[in-house]
């Protein structure tokens, strides 16, 4: 890892924090520790992490409370969520909010490190796809520009998350063909299972959102293969 990842844990229990600290720093991390929610998002607001590993249960301000004020200022930054609760719709909850992986404790050291590499593994590869392209793309009355992670019509002008423009630059590349749900988990998400396709599903949901005013563009779910992004002439 040329540069080092700035990484934003939020963990109240110091010893695992110190743990924590201690691992990912012989990994060339550097970890700043937050100890509550509150120090959390005063943390976040002066350091600008390039990742943050936020546990659930904390004082003064509970994780996703965090999360849901972090994402109304920075859509695209990784976080991971740390937690003792397994509930399938806390995980789900996670993953509505943005969540880029969700971490059930008690678990091991080396499965995170492996998670966060992945992490900024997948954004070093999609940074680099991104730099490459140029030009944009037309689907139906809209102009999807992946840069600028933009979608535009003559009326309106929608800003998309990292996370949403990744989806829709291989729903567009596949455009009237099947993108195949395991594709699309493995190259965005990393893994395929039930927690990422929930989250996977959310995003398609949003990305229909955009184009509910344009009857020319549906986005089709064929049962347990994938995604069409249908463009009709």
């Amino acid at each position: 890892m040329i540069n080092k990842i700035n990484v934003l844990l939020v963990e109240d229990e110091p010893v695992l924090a110190a743990i924590i600290k201690e691992i990912l720093e012989t990994h060339e991390f550097i970890v700043h520790i937050a100890v509550d929610g509150m120090d959390g998002w005063d943390q976040f607001r002066e350091l600008k992490p390039d990742i943050c590993i936020i546990d659930v249960i904390l004082p003064r301000k509970d994780g996703f409370s965090l999360v849901s004020e972090i994402r109304q200022v920075d859509e695209k930054v990784p976080v991971i969520f740390l937690t003792a609760r397994s509930e399938p719709e806390d995980v789900i909850r996670g993953f509505e909010m943005g969540a880029d992986d969700y971490i059930k404790k008690p678990f091991s050291m080396e499965e995170l490190v492996l998670r966060l590499k992945s992490i900024v593994q997948r954004r070093s590869n999609l940074l680099g796809v991104r730099f490459c392209s140029s030009g944009e793309k037309k689907i139906g009355r809209y102009l999807f520009n992946y840069q600028k992670m933009v979608l535009c019509s003559e009326n309106e002008v929608i800003q998309l998350s990292q996370r949403e423009a990744d989806l829709l630059r291989l729903l567009s590349d596949a455009k009237n063909d099947l993108l195949e749900r395991k594709t699309a988990l493995v190259k965005l998400w990393g893994k395929d299972d039930p927690f990422s396709a929930r989250s996977m599903d959310v995003y398609i949901t949003r990305i229909r959102k955009y184009f509910r005013h344009d009857t020319s563009v549906e986005i089709v779910n064929i049962r347990g293969k994938g995604y069409s992004l249908i463009e009709y002439s």
